[in-house]
């Protein structure tokens, strides 16, 4: 990261922490865990999103939530076959 820095006390439980700490690699656990909070702002962002359109249009039913999953599958397979023929 280039952007400043500021040094924080964080309590987590000691099995997380662990686990944390033997995933980060040569990065190190600070840069680990600021990605894994990086992350989850991109998620609370999404869902306050998701709240304010579903607000405006209405709530999303699981047939289209289905309909998209099984969109993206299709496009998916295009790709990887189409891929492949390509090779």
């Amino acid at each position: 990261m280039n952007e400043p820095t500021g040094k924080y006390s964080i309590t987590m439980p000691r099995d997380i922490a662990e686990a944390a700490k033997a995933r980060s690699g040569h990065s190190g656990l600070s840069a680990y865990v600021a990605a894994a909070v990086a992350r989850q702002i991109e998620r609370d962002n999404l869902n306050e999103l998701i709240q304010v359109a579903e607000a405006e249009h209405g709530p999303i039913t699981e047939g289209e939530i289905q309909s998209l999953r099984d969109q993206l599958h299709q496009a998916r397979e295009q790709q990887t076959h189409g891929g492949a023929s390509a090779a």
